[in-house]
């Protein structure tokens, strides 16, 4: 039931921030945004959609009904400080990478004082979500892939803002 509820949360979360990348896409091209990194954007949504997926198989292959309310409260945190994070950034944020020429990048709330808080939250989604229901063969596969993308995404994106 716990597991059921938490996987349609997640799934809901991951639609609705896939629509409000959307509407700010449209607002940066009319801004004259140019989008980079299209070439890792279709495996990082693969890494993304594979992650629930694996989520749900290995929950209902492992058949276990616990539920760790300690990596629970982590993700409820981690939850906060990705709305933090996603709403400094504004229309700004967006699941591609987009710059608007002369537009340097947003310096305001956990931005102050991260180069890439958003990145670390994922970090932290990928590794905790899977310990909430002790998965931990997804936990330790997408924490490593997660890392691989981020690596390529990251020095993408720094390379862009560096012009």
């Amino acid at each position: 039931m716990y597991f059921t509820i938490f996987i349609s949360f997640l799934i809901l979360q991951r639609l609705s921030e896939l629509l409000i990348a959307r509407r700010n896409e449209k607002w940066l091209l009319s801004q004259g945004a140019v989008q980079y990194g299209q070439r890792h954007y279709p495996f990082m949504i693969a890494l993304h959609t594979l992650f629930i997926v694996s989520l749900i198989a290995e929950y209902n292959f492992e058949g276990s009904t616990s539920i760790s309310w300690f990596f629970l409260a982590i993700f409820l945190a981690v939850l906060l400080f990705k709305f933090w994070a996603l709403s400094s950034l504004g229309k700004y944020w967006n699941t591609k990478i987009y710059r608007i020429p002369g537009v340097y990048p947003v310096k305001r709330g956990p931005y102050k004082f991260l180069k890439h808080p958003n990145y670390m939250e994922v970090v932290c989604e990928i590794a905790f979500i899977p310990l909430v229901f002790h998965l931990y063969y997804t936990a330790i596969a997408f924490t490593i892939l997660n890392a691989v993308m981020l690596s390529i995404r990251i020095t993408v994106e720094n390379r862009v803002w560096a012009d």
